[in-house]
């Protein structure tokens, strides 16, 4: 199976993502093709080699067109970098205030997602490309509406922020199409501390929406002692929309790497690592093997219970659940079974024991049977929602994301119930636009 491994043990960013896949051999001049049918002004991209302790990488550099000095030479945003690759951070979050009429905020038009969704939807991008992006973007916008506590519509983008975030989230999505892989995972993030610089002034990292990001998509990072942001709002949607995965490495044959540089020195290389290979695959598309780790509980509050179930899901688990049971003596206990892939097995082993009562566990391998899963999108009067279609033999199941859902009705102040029949009803008609195989889900997504 052709996989794509991203190695974010120095962070990531939007900027270094693309570079690593620039890296890795994306075309170049698809991106700019891509990019070019936005017709948008607000931007040029310039592509560059550098070196990086010792390590020559690609480097993804974002323009911003009105802030070019009239002799044309590059402005490189070097003025303020307080994060591990992103240009300003100031120009990348949103500006979640109310839009003033006056001449500056004339220049500085805001966008809101609705807006980009259309720019989006007026490009030349491919169908999977423009949803791609769209569910990054989402991710970022409601972090932030989420952070300022306001409703999603009230979220805008400024000029700067959303030409950089256009550049990098589009950009993702066109390399990561035309690698065409069919799997795609990553490391843990890494972040790391003290305070950032933004609009509404010094932050501490993670970045409020960051930080929100990394909850609402359950994925797993860690902290490092190191002065700065190494995980951008922008990275952390990318990783959010693109993995089927968190952990370490599959055993893999490794056709390429790829190497990201981001524009701020730290004590270690400021690089992005991207892997591209072959992993195994099993015979039987439809069969694949879990490790199965099982543990009885009779010790450990319903809080802690709770909380080491969502550090499961989020280190990759494919399933995690709780069974009552008794033990001996007649103790009232909890059965705790994970499931999750072979190379796991040590995370979730150390996640249980680190967390719950637990001092032993019994572990087994399964064979599991599994549907074939792919993503799609339809639109509705509500917006567009995001699909689920699983298959096996001449079954096919069509479920709407629930998060997608949620987001919708509370647009329109509807119950779910009815955003969910109409999507369902549109999918049954034929209206559902599914995305190429390179982009289904991961069997243990």
């Amino acid at each position: 199976m052709k996989t794509l491994y991203i190695d974010c043990q120095a962070g990531i960013s939007g900027d270094m993502f693309v570079a690593a896949l620039l890296d890795l051999g994306a075309p170049e001049q698809t991106l700019r093709d891509a990019l070019a049918s936005l017709h948008t002004d607000d931007f040029r991209i310039e592509i560059t080699k550098k070196q990086t302790h010792g390590i020559l990488c690609t480097d993804y550099n974002v323009i911003l067109t009105h802030e070019e000095p009239e002799d044309g030479s590059a402005h490189h945003h070097e003025h303020d970098h307080h994060h591990a690759g992103e240009h300003d951070h100031h120009h990348e979050h949103v500006h979640a205030t109310a839009v003033q009429d006056t001449p500056h905020s004339a220049h500085h038009a805001h966008r809101n997602l609705h807006d980009i969704e259309a720019l989006l939807d007026a490009s030349a991008l491919s169908p999977a490309v423009r949803e791609l992006s769209k569910t990054i973007f989402g991710f970022v916008a409601r972090a932030e509406a989420k952070v300022h506590g306001l409703p999603l519509e009230e979220i805008h983008f400024h000029e700067v922020g959303a030409a950089d975030s256009i550049a990098d989230i589009v950009g993702a999505a066109v390399c990561v199409d035309a690698l065409g892989a069919q799997d795609i995972r990553f490391s843990p993030l890494t972040e790391g501390g003290g305070f950032v610089r933004c609009a509404h002034g010094l932050l501490p990292v993670p970045a409020p929406a960051t930080a929100e990001i990394l909850r609402a998509a359950r994925i797993p990072y860690r902290t490092k002692d190191v002065d700065g942001e190494m995980v951008t709002p922008t990275g952390a949607a990318i990783a959010a929309g693109l993995a089927r995965g968190f952990g370490p490495m599959p055993a893999m044959r490794v056709e390429k790497t790829g190497y990201g540089g981001g524009k701020r020195e730290f004590p270690h290389a400021n690089i992005l690592r991207a892997f591209l290979g072959e992993t195994e695959q099993t015979a039987d598309p439809g069969r694949d093997r879990v490790r199965v780790l099982e543990t009885c509980i009779d010790d450990s509050t319903g809080e802690a219970l709770g909380h080491a179930l969502e550090l499961l899901f989020a280190a990759g688990a494919a399933d995690a659940y709780y069974t009552p049971v008794f033990m001996k003596k007649n103790r009232p206990a909890w059965l705790l079974t994970v499931l999750c892939a072979p190379e796991l097995e040590e995370t979730m082993t150390e996640i249980i024991f680190a967390h719950t009562g637990a001092i032993g566990l019994r572990t087994r391998e399964s064979e599991r049977i599994v549907m074939a899963r792919g993503f799609g999108a339809v639109d509705t009067p509500y917006g567009k929602i995001r699909l689920k279609r699983s298959t096996f033999g001449g079954v096919e199941k069509i479920k709407p994301e629930f998060e997608s859902l949620h987001a919708a009705a509370e647009r329109a102040g509807i119950p779910i119930t009815r955003v969910d029949t109409e999507a369902r009803a549109r999918a049954a008609a034929g209206e559902a636009r599914w995305e190429p195989s390179a982009h289904s889900g991961h069997p243990f997504a």
